[in-house]
């Protein structure tokens, strides 16, 4: 269909990693800066980004994320947070959060890379977790985690598309 558009297809949850090197601070800085390339409310960008890559923090996340296990082989992970003094709007920071993370997800694909998202927000069990292990500020909101790796497995695309879930002109009306 539309060669540029691949990458969010073929984007798909990695869980299972192989060993590899660890992830250059180039590579570091370009899942960031696309992460960051990411729309906001206000072009407020409330997001910070706290980069685990310590093998000892990657296996004591995985044991504070109830569906965390993968962390364990995980190179890296990233935790996706907002920032209350930026952005004072609780679902403005959820949304530029979620949009960076996925950035970040299709960044990671274009490299070869595997990565998951795991929720963090707003179960607030696993923000606390999170925010006692790596120090997290009060005013800062975790809000995804996403662990990164070398894919160990291969999934297909999905076929998610559903047409009863499309409208047109409003909710009564199922585009054909």
């Amino acid at each position: 269909m539309n060669a540029k558009a691949d990458i969010i297809f073929s984007r798909r949850s990695i869980r299972l990693y192989q060993a590899g090197p660890a992830i250059s601070d180039e590579t570091i800085h370009f899942l960031l800066d696309a992460a960051m390339s990411a729309p906001t409310a206000r072009n407020r960008q409330p997001w910070h980004f706290v980069v685990v890559t310590r093998k000892d923090l990657l296996e004591e996340l995985s044991r504070r994320h109830p569906y965390g296990k993968m962390l364990t082989s995980a190179v890296m992970a990233v935790l996706v947070c907002g920032d209350a003094g930026l952005e004072q709007e609780e679902s403005f920071i959820v949304q530029a959060c979620s949009a960076a993370t996925q950035n970040l997800l299709l960044a990671v694909e274009t490299l070869g890379l595997g990565a998951v998202w795991l929720g963090v927000h707003p179960r607030r069990e696993r923000a606390e977790a999170i925010s006692n292990l790596l120090g997290i500020p009060e005013h800062i909101l975790p809000v995804s985690l996403v662990s990164i790796g070398y894919p160990a497995e291969e999934k297909p695309r999905n076929a998610n598309y559903r047409q009863s879930r499309v409208h047109l002109n409003g909710w009564t009306e199922t585009s054909a």
